[in-house]
């Protein structure tokens, strides 16, 4: 997310420190497979944009932040100014973090998209469907 400011409180990528702050570990959204902060939308205000990445639509967003709470790697974040929930969106497949980082530690690849549910909705229509009979 790109606000033409610098503004670390509003960075998608964070840090983390580890033992007692003797090494520090970046993260940010790992737009992965499962989807936990779309699932948990309750308006489906997340949507998958065209280079595969989670994208909060700001007009659908109400602020309830279910998203910030789905979220098991704590990258959902939630902007008090604009009452609207935010992410990385990978910048339109072009990451603006990959390209400013001096020592080329943030890389960005562009991998196929896997199908996690494709297997289960049809194991489950299946069960769902043969109990129904």
């Amino acid at each position: 997310m790109q606000t033409g400011e610098f503004q670390p409180a509003k960075s998608v990528i964070r840090v983390s420190p580890f033992e007692g702050h003797t090494s520090y570990a970046p993260y940010t959204c790992t737009q992965c497979a499962e989807g936990w902060c779309m699932t948990a939308c309750p308006v489906g205000a997340i949507t998958i944009n065209a280079v595969g990445a989670k994208d909060v639509v700001d007009d659908r967003c109400v602020g309830c932040k279910l998203c910030t709470i789905a979220c098991p790697y704590g990258t959902m974040f939630y902007d008090p100014s604009t009452r609207k929930a935010f992410k990385c969106n990978l910048c339109g497949g072009a990451p603006a973090c990959a390209e400013a980082c001096p020592t080329a530690a943030i890389t960005y690849e562009d991998v196929a998209t896997e199908d996690w549910l494709g297997d289960f909705a049809r194991e489950r229509t299946t069960r769902v469907l043969a109990g129904a009979s």
